[in-house]
């Protein structure tokens, strides 16, 4: 069985490396194992309603220096070393 990554347990800072980690299913599955690094962090009141803290959080990503034209949650990015 593959070892599935999983997310930080708090919220990635701007300059992180990060890599995307989406389903099959997803809008925006083309861009599962993109690598990037995080350009911009909003957090919003999803966590509120969802009763997990790092609900809240998108972020932007900027790949070989160019930003995606996309927001992911913080559940579908997991770090990239």
């Amino acid at each position: 069985m593959k070892d599935v990554p999983q997310p930080s347990p708090e919220p990635y800072p701007v300059g992180e490396r990060v890599q995307v980690y989406l389903g099959e299913e997803d809008s925006e599955a083309e861009l599962h194992g993109t690598v990037g690094r995080i350009t911009s962090a909003v957090k919003d009141d999803l966590g509120a309603e969802t009763g997990r803290e790092l609900d809240a959080y998108s972020y932007k990503l900027a790949v070989d220096g160019e930003e995606l034209d996309v927001w992911f949650r913080h559940f579908d990015l997991v770090p990239h070393e």
